[in-house]
């Protein structure tokens, strides 16, 4: 796995695989596509934003009002702004990661959260957004080249970026522990209250390391936490409606999705709590990706904050059932994961 992609894309390399427990959406094109994202027609001059849209169920289409900004429109590169569009790279090639980026329910049109805010962005911007998808390589790839003005794709803050990116987060990154919904447990945010239960887990991801070293501290406290492991996420998601497992431990986009297409079956489930993809002390955080010193990472922090402060930002979420993924409000260049963690 390329060190681009270390540990810190938790939501994208554990997540896809969560995501892809009921749905195998394959994105078309090659290597880079230029996507129609759902219902792009839509743009800053219609003043509203139609996100959700063709989401096979994993979220709400919700039409959002949002406009130009002028005042910072203003602060936009000249390059960019003389431009008049926002090549936004979503890195979701060849399969999507429901509910972030996908292929939506017309198996054509690249839906999902991430492409939704890009656009989102751009209103309040005053520019047309333009969507390219892309393998997750050819993303960084875009944005170094200068052929991709941000990346929205689930994109974590890291030192180890920091050397070659600036960011302006707009989104929690969290893991969760799902249950079926009859289950009484929760999570808490206190790994004591694991003691005596059965949690299944992705090998090889972050989520594994953080709960192995809980499952040590339980056994030097002389308790137990019994750790399962699966060879796809089928056979995971059975065993957790089948009640051979207390819980599943992963990225809380994927769980979020699944707890949509869970809903109307005979076994329903539900977020038993979220922590921080980071560890207990940071917290984690998703951010719009741009190249270092070009400009645009004040303006796009701004938007955010724009929309934040006038309440799209949580209509967004909504929609999307991400609200346990909010922030107060977007930084530049936040403290991201440390080197000896990237």
């Amino acid at each position: 796995m390329p060190s681009i992609r270390n540990r810190v894309l938790l939501s994208l390399s554990a997540g896809t695989a969560a995501a892809t427990l009921t749905v195998g959406l394959a994105a078309c094109g090659g290597a880079t596509s230029t996507s129609t994202a759902a219902t792009s027609a839509d743009n800053a001059a219609s003043g509203a934003v139609t996100v959700a849209a063709l989401s096979n169920g994993a979220g709400t289409q919700t039409d959002i009002k949002v406009s130009e900004v002028a005042a910072l429109h203003a602060e936009l590169p000249a390059s960019v702004a003389k431009s008049g569009q926002l090549v936004i790279g979503v890195g979701a090639l060849p399969a999507g990661f429901p509910p972030l980026a996908y292929v939506g329910s017309d198996q054509q049109t690249l839906t999902g959260s991430e492409p939704d805010f890009g656009r989102l962005v751009a209103a309040v911007l005053g520019l047309k957004p333009v969507v390219q998808n892309s393998t997750w390589e050819n993303l960084f790839v875009g944005i170094d080249s200068g052929r991709t003005d941000v990346g929205f794709a689930n994109i974590t803050d890291t030192e180890e970026r920091k050397k070659k990116y600036d960011f302006a987060s707009y989104r929690q990154d969290n893991l969760a522990f799902e249950v079926l919904k009859s289950s009484t447990w929760n999570f808490d945010g206190d790994y004591t209250n694991l003691a005596g239960r059965t949690v299944a887990v992705s090998s090889g991801t972050n989520q594994e390391k953080i709960l192995l070293e809980w499952q040590t501290k339980l056994k030097a406290a002389g308790k137990q936490l019994t750790i399962k492991y699966f060879p796809d996420n089928n056979s995971t998601h059975l065993a957790l409606t089948g009640g051979k497992i207390d819980a599943y431990f992963g990225p809380n986009p994927g769980i979020a999705y699944q707890i949509t297409q869970d809903a109307r079956t005979p076994n329903p489930t539900r977020n038993a709590g979220t922590y921080s993809g980071a560890g207990a002390t940071l917290q984690g955080l998703i951010a719009a990706t741009t190249k270092k010193d070009s400009g645009l990472v004040k303006p796009i922090a701004d938007a955010v904050n724009y929309l934040i402060e006038n309440g799209q930002y949580a209509k967004w979420l909504a929609s999307w059932n991400l609200s346990n993924e909010a922030v107060s409000t977007s930084q530049v260049n936040p403290p991201g994961l440390p080197l000896t963690n990237s």
